[in-house]
C-alpha cells in the first residue's frame, strides 16, 4: 500500500494541469504514473514485468497523443496523429487485459450497440476526409474492445473495479472529445481533462492495488497437492 501515497504527486500535477493548462503539467500525468510502474519493474516476476510495461507503453503514448492534441493550433495532421498515439495507447490498456483476463463477450455486444450507431448516424455525416473518417473508426473500435477486455479482467474485486473505470473514464473523455470537435456540441467539455487525468490514477491504482500480492503468497504446486490429499 506504501506506493499508493505516490499517487499525490500525479494527482498533484493534474489539478496543476486544470488550473493553468500547462503543457508540462499535462504531460506530467501520463509521465509520472508510468515512473511509479516502471519502479516497481525491479521487485516484479518476469511475467509481471510483461505487464507493467504493456501499460508503461500506454502511458508513454497517451503523452505523445497530449502533446500533439495540446499544440495542433496551426498544424494540419495534428489531430490525426494525436488519434494514432491513444490508439496505441489503448493497445497497451487491452494487452494488459487479455494477459490477466478475457474479452467479455456480452460487454463487447453492448458497447457496440451503443458507439457503432452513434458513429454511423452521428460522427460519420460530420466527418470530411476518407482518413479522418477511418481514423475515428478503427479509435472507437479499439475503444469498445478494450473497454470489454477491462470488463474480462480476472483481479481482485477492488484493483478490477478501478480498472474498468479507468478504461470507462478514458472512453468517456474520448466521447466528450467527439461531442466537441465532430458535434460542435461543447456543453461537457469541462469534463474532457478531469475524467482523462482520473483516467490514468485509477489504472494505476488498479495496478498498484493488485501489485499487494506478492508472487510467493500464491499457492504453490506442492502445496495444491497437500490441500488436495485426503484427510
Amino acid at each position: 500500500m506504501r506506493w499508493l501515497a505516490f499517487l499525490l504527486v500525479p494527482a498533484l500535477f493534474a489539478g496543476l494541469a486544470l488550473s493553468t493548462g500547462a503543457l508540462p503539467f499535462k504531460l506530467g500525468v501520463p509521465g509520472l504514473c508510468a515512473l511509479l510502474l516502471l519502479g516497481m519493474l525491479p521487485r516484479s516476476p518476469e511475467g509481471r514485468r510483461r505487464e507493467l510495461w504493456s501499460v508503461i507503453a500506454a502511458f508513454g503514448m497517451s503523452m505523445v497523443g497530449d502533446y500533439f492534441l495540446s499544440s495542433r493550433r496551426g498544424h494540419v495532421h495534428y489531430f490525426e496523429v494525436g488519434i494514432a498515439a491513444f490508439f496505441v495507447a489503448h493497445l497497451g490498456y487491452l494487452r494488459y487485459s487479455l494477459l490477466n483476463g478475457r474479452l467479455h463477450r456480452l460487454a463487447l455486444v453492448v458497447l457496440t450497440v451503443v458507439f457503432l450507431p452513434y458513429f454511423a448516424l452521428a460522427l460519420a455525416p460530420a466527418i470530411h476526409g476518407g482518413a479522418l473518417w477511418v481514423a475515428v473508426l478503427l479509435y472507437l473500435l479499439i475503444s469498445c474492445i478494450g473497454l470489454a477486455a477491462a470488463v474480462g479482467l480476472k483481479s481482485p474485486a477492488g484493483a478490477k473495479g478501478f480498472y474498468v473505470a479507468g478504461i470507462g473514464l478514458v472512453v468517456a473523455s474520448d466521447t466528450i472529445i467527439s461531442f466537441n470537435e465532430f458535434l460542435h456540441w461543447r456543453a461537457l467539455n469541462g469534463w474532457i481533462l478531469p475524467t482523462y487525468y482520473l483516467a490514468q490514477l485509477a489504472i494505476t491504482t488498479s495496478i498498484l492495488l493488485r501489485s499487494d500480492r506478492r508472487p510467493d503468497s500464491r499457492t504453490s504446486p506442492e502445496s495444491r497437492s497437500v490441500s488436495q490429499s485426503p484427510g
